[in-house]
């Protein structure tokens, strides 16, 4: 198993989850470890990435301000912390791993990753 998230759940608007990414070594350094999420009936999309190599980070325009990604290098460990959550934050997040680097195109982080984890899902209820 390459990509391992957790810390997933269900909690009222405003409210707070912290999801965590635990990467195999060969997934973890020099790369870029990405924060995508999907919900019923739309499509997936980037929500935050870093690259583990000098902490570059990128986040959606929707997210920003509320979401802060980190890492833990001596974990291979990344964490997406998530405040003043929104009911149309619900979906399920997946973690997932490239060395190709976070690419954005047109302000959207790319879909292409070359690993992907099984995923864990987040509610928030109004």
């Amino acid at each position: 198993v390459q990509l391992v998230e957790s810390g997933g759940g269900s909690v009222q608007a405003g409210g707070s989850l912290r999801l965590s990414c635990t990467a195999s070594a060969y997934t973890y350094s020099s790369m870029c470890l990405a924060w995508f999420r999907q919900a019923p009936g739309k499509e997936r999309e980037g929500v935050a990435a870093i690259y583990t190599d000098d902490g570059t980070k990128y986040y959606a325009d929707s997210v920003k301000g509320r979401f802060t990604i980190s890492q833990d290098n001596a974990k291979n460990t990344v964490y997406l912390q998530m405040n003043n959550l929104k009911p149309e934050d619900t979906a399920m997040y997946y973690c997932a791993s490239d060395a190709r680097g976070c690419r954005v195109v047109a302000g959207t982080l790319v879909l292409d990753y070359s690993y992907w984890g099984q995923g864990t899902q987040v509610t928030v209820s109004s």
